[in-house]
């Protein structure tokens, strides 16, 4: 065997590594398939059974928030096709946050359907540089993803309108410089719906809240997040995650004929006031010293 070759296989050999260690770092949940199901007026999941994409239909055409991984895409599509939607028709593509589980896979996403791909303002450079620019995970090359040119940068409380569809994005920023927050009223049953989709008010593993120079205003960004999510009316909860929101027992409820399922303020309330407590630990505990 020459070298050229034993040198290729050996490169070929570590890359599988690499993306077998990838994988398993990564719950199953991300890239497991779940039943594609309709939520409330025109708005539908079709994510997997963790890493949840939202798809809003319109006579105009149709709008799908988060693309997750790239092999999610034809998960995704295979879901959007499965309740009678055709993939090619969505027009507009938004993300949660800039993280490469919701957005990796937008640069495939817009290569099959021509969207235009809008994204809030502060997550743009991360979009656009592929991971190279967050402010965590911008030095580890697994968290990368392809880099998308942005067709549109959103600012806090822009609407995003398509047909009859009107989505306003609010900036609750702190897991990602980013992190958007969508509202959007659907009517079901001769009732108009509020519904929030949370963009994440987590804090990850490894992120300083105190005296960190990449992104000085974290804690602040965090603490006006909290604010904006505790005053937004909401009727329907959904989130990043289908685990935010409980979705398998909403759903499993949903499937036995309850379809006010994901009709859940009070679950929201809950869900939010024990981030925030999550938050406020965190920071108590690092601005003691014992990060």
């Amino acid at each position: 065997m020459n070298l050229r070759r034993l040198i290729c296989i050996t490169s070929y050999s570590i890359m599988l590594a690499s993306a077998a260690s990838l994988a398993a770092q990564n719950p199953p949940s991300w890239t497991t398939p779940f039943p594609p199901h309709h939520i409330a007026g025109n708005l539908y999941y079709v994510g997997s059974e963790d890493l949840a994409s939202y798809l809003i239909v319109t006579p105009q055409g149709n709008i799908l928030i988060n693309s997750s991984f790239e092999e999610n895409v034809p998960l995704i599509r295979k879901s959007v096709e499965q309740l009678g939607f055709r993939f090619a028709d969505i027009k507009i593509l938004l993300i949660s946050h800039a993280h490469n589980d919701h957005c990796a896979g937008a640069a495939l996403v817009k290569k099959l359907t021509r969207a235009q791909y809008m994204v809030m303002d502060a997550d743009v450079p991360v979009v656009e540089s592929g991971g190279k620019e967050d402010f965590q995970y911008g030095g580890r090359p697994e968290m990368r993803f392809p880099p998308v040119k942005v067709d549109r940068v959103l600012h806090d409380g822009d609407t995003v309108k398509l047909g009859d569809a009107v989505l306003t994005a609010h900036l609750t920023a702190g897991h990602t410089r980013g992190t958007t927050t969508w509202t959007l009223d659907e009517t079901e049953a001769g009732r108009t719906l509020h519904v929030v989709i949370v963009g994440s008010p987590n804090v990850n593993p490894g992120y300083k809240l105190v005296n960190n120079k990449v992104y000085p205003q974290i804690a602040a960004d965090y603490q006006h997040g909290f604010q904006v999510l505790k005053s937004l009316p909401c009727d329907i909860f959904l989130g990043a995650h289908g685990s935010y929101y409980g979705l398998k027992e909403k759903y499993e409820r949903w499937q036995r004929g309850d379809h006010n399922a994901f009709i859940d303020p009070e679950g929201y309330k809950s869900y939010i006031a024990d981030r925030e407590g999550a938050f406020e630990a965190e920071l108590k505990r690092q601005e003691a010293g014992k990060q």
